[in-house]
């Protein structure tokens, strides 16, 4: 893809002269797949990665499992995470694996240190190594693997042809309204399968207003991962995290979900809206002011909210504290 198509949205200023640009797409959807705006294409094929959790996690909704198990809000939460691997993420993990009669070994997410800064310095010093529980997506593996023990199904379910990952796929390409594209495999093994920007948004808008586009279990089990996630964006990402803090900032107006390599996505429920972007050098900064001003301009935060103001309006600090530079929203998505 010529990435030169898809118009910034996102600059990076040093003094008066504009120094980086963060070209990419983004498009926001209703629930009936009409498209409210687009900018770049909307039919980009990307890998949505972790922000189509909420995607991979109705299975363990509506097939039951989550009841059979008991979780609860802060489970589906969590089942929906990229979380920081702090103890509040890691001991609801460890308590999950347990009700279910499984252990940190059934996990197939592989481990890393905790993302968050702290965490990982407590880690360190403590001379514990960081197991699979503290990986970002441990909270989708015991999704997995609570309905595969709901199934009846083997151990190894994060083979593409295993009935959780076939479950996964079905939800995602019936919820977006298209077929995928394939798949790659993410960073926690998972297989993540393509999407175009408009399918995404097109689920997201989905989630916002369920009662209007699915039905049965589906739609249920859709406002209850949307309800988890706003009451407990804690438990989604943590306090590393823009989507938590974007998610707080909304009071109840969005659900904001980060993916890697630049992409986002939002839920508006009181619009019944979707929205999903893709920054096309996969770069953070960008992605976060992007989806801070599209949340802006649908209304679900304030142009003052300083939330805003810290990812889509906000000074470079240099080495001394100092003001040097500037990141804002690029011009496309401030008008």
């Amino acid at each position: 893809m010529d990435a030169t198509i898809n118009p910034v949205l996102a600059e990076i200023w040093r003094g008066p002269i504009l120094e980086s640009v963060h070209r990419g797409a983004a498009v926001v959807v209703s629930a009936d797949g009409i498209m409210a705006e687009a900018w770049g294409d909307p039919g980009r094929v990307i890998l949505p990665r972790s922000a189509c959790k909420m995607l991979q996690a109705l299975p363990l909704v509506e097939s039951g499992a989550a009841d059979a198990a008991g979780l609860t809000n802060r489970h589906l939460a969590l089942a929906c995470s990229s979380h920081d691997g702090v103890p509040l993420h890691v001991d609801l993990a460890t308590g999950w694996l347990s009700a279910i009669g499984k252990g940190e070994a059934d996990l197939r997410c592989g481990a890393h240190p905790p993302d968050n800064p702290s965490a990982r310095h407590r880690l360190r010093l403590s001379g514990v190594r960081p197991d699979q529980r503290h990986n970002n997506c441990s909270g989708k593996h015991c999704g997995f693997l609570t309905l595969a023990r709901h199934l009846g199904a083997g151990p190894d379910y994060l083979a593409p042809d295993h009935p959780v990952q076939q479950a996964a796929r079905m939800a995602i390409e019936e919820t977006a309204g298209e077929e995928s594209q394939g798949f790659a495999i993410d960073g926690c093994s998972a297989p993540n399968f393509a999407l175009s920007l408009k399918g995404l948004a097109t689920a997201m808008a989905r989630f916002a207003a369920p009662e209007k586009s699915l039905t049965g279990a589906r739609a249920d089990a859709a406002a209850r991962l949307r309800d988890a996630m706003a009451a407990h964006p804690d438990l989604t990402g943590g306090e590393s995290r823009a989507g938590t803090h974007l998610t707080r900032a909304a009071r109840g107006r969005a659900v904001v979900k980060s993916g890697a390599e630049g992409v986002y996505v939002a839920i508006l429920p009181g619009k019944g809206l979707g929205i999903a972007l893709k920054i096309d050098d996969g770069n953070g900064r960008g992605s976060q002011a992007a989806i801070a001003a599209l949340l802006a301009r649908h209304g679900a935060i304030e142009h003052s909210d300083p939330v805003y103001k810290a990812y889509a309006d906000a000074p470079i600090l240099n080495c001394r504290r100092i003001a040097h530079g500037h990141i804002r929203a690029g011009e496309a998505l401030r008008g």
